[in-house]
């Protein structure tokens, strides 16, 4: 999928970066922190069947450019909006993943109007929402201080926690080759916005079409978490995908790739 062309366009003074492929509705995938639209290979080719599939380089991350330091999650929010704005997305089908999915919820409470349907993988209702106040803390001053220091003692820190044990090597080269290019100004701008939030208020009045897809060995967000989206959203569906981690959409992307595809073409 090194084929997908990547594009850009200017938003409101930043440089978007993404990849598209396929026609018909929209699907837009919004990644995590240390990711960028590279981590969506396996959907951008295997769904652009059925799907005009969108992924955006967050400001930050990937060939996008960084943002001011008063960049906020409401920042990243309208952001988004004038992106689907300017490459002519009305409404879309909404899959956000880790702090992806963070935004999406963010995205909901601004912009439900904008929705066909809404899938959150592996994600958080925030740190501080999902999360015991000791343990997002720890995590946010982890990252804050990781921002500042060499890409290659980052990847050795961050890339084993997201893959189970059992995940191959290539998978982790892969990973470890996009986190080595991270932007320290966006890391810093996705951890802050991932602790500032708290969305359990806004979970029950979520009123579109909702799939919580989660890979059973997460270990950044437990399977308590997917559970706690399940039941405070109302009908939301939760689909478990064995032998997964924390990046579910690469790890499995077969069994991901067909719950996405048989959600969205139903929502």
């Amino acid at each position: 999928m090194t084929g997908v062309q990547l594009h850009s366009v200017e938003v409101d003074g930043q440089t978007v970066a993404y990849r598209q492929a396929g026609k018909g509705p929209a699907l837009v995938l919004l990644h995590g922190f240390l990711c960028d639209s590279r981590c969506w290979r396996p959907q951008l080719s295997h769904l652009s069947d059925q799907f005009r599939v969108v992924a955006w380089d967050a400001p930050g991350a990937g060939s996008s450019s960084d943002p001011p330091d008063t960049f906020t999650t409401a920042s990243y929010v309208h952001c988004l909006a004038g992106f689907l704005d300017t490459i002519g997305v009305e409404r879309a089908h909404i899959l956000g993943l880790s702090w992806g999915g963070i935004l999406a919820q963010e995205f909901y409470r601004l912009y439900a109007e904008r929705f066909r349907s809404l899938v959150l993988a592996d994600t958080y209702a925030g740190w501080r929402g999902s999360l015991p106040e000791t343990v997002w803390k720890e995590r946010l001053e982890s990252c804050l201080q990781d921002a500042s220091g060499p890409s290659e003692a980052l990847v050795a820190k961050f890339v084993p926690g997201v893959f189970t044990d059992a995940a191959p090597h290539h998978l982790r080269a892969a990973f470890s080759a996009i986190v080595s290019e991270f932007h320290p100004a966006g890391f810093r701008l996705m951890s802050l916005s991932s602790a500032e939030v708290d969305t359990r208020d806004l979970l029950p009045s979520i009123g579109v079409p909702t799939l919580v897809l989660w890979g059973d060995d997460d270990r950044r967000s437990p399977l308590s978490v997917a559970e706690l989206f399940h039941a405070a959203i109302p009908g939301a569906e939760l689909a478990i995908i064995s032998n997964a981690g924390h990046l579910s959409n690469m790890e499995r992307p077969d069994v991901f790739n067909g719950h996405v595809r048989r959600f969205c073409l139903s929502a």
